[in-house]
């Protein structure tokens, strides 16, 4: 009976443990997903405001402009793998 008894918690804490997981993976997708989303929106408003200034640099621009959008989402890209890993843990 006592090691029932004591089997009982460890099963309990490693379900409350999987949901902590879930939710730390949740939470993480959320947050970079919204700040990778307000980093390109900056970039972008940045990118065309700068065109608009001075439309003959557009090829000035719009190039690195792309690629610093590539390089935000990849971060987001990231999260989403480590999400993807800590739910394959559960």
């Amino acid at each position: 009976m006592a090691l029932a008894a004591e089997g009982a918690p460890a099963a309990g804490g490693d379900s409350g443990m999987k949901a902590v997981i879930a939710l730390a993976a949740g939470f993480g997708i959320a947050i970079a997903a919204f700040g990778g989303a307000m980093g390109q929106g900056k970039a972008i408003a940045a990118g065309l405001e700068g065109i608009a200034r001075n439309p003959s640099a557009q090829n000035k621009i719009f190039i690195p402009m792309i690629v610093g959008l590539a390089l935000i989402e990849s971060l987001v890209i990231y999260a989403l793998v480590i999400a993807f890993v800590l739910v394959g843990k559960i």
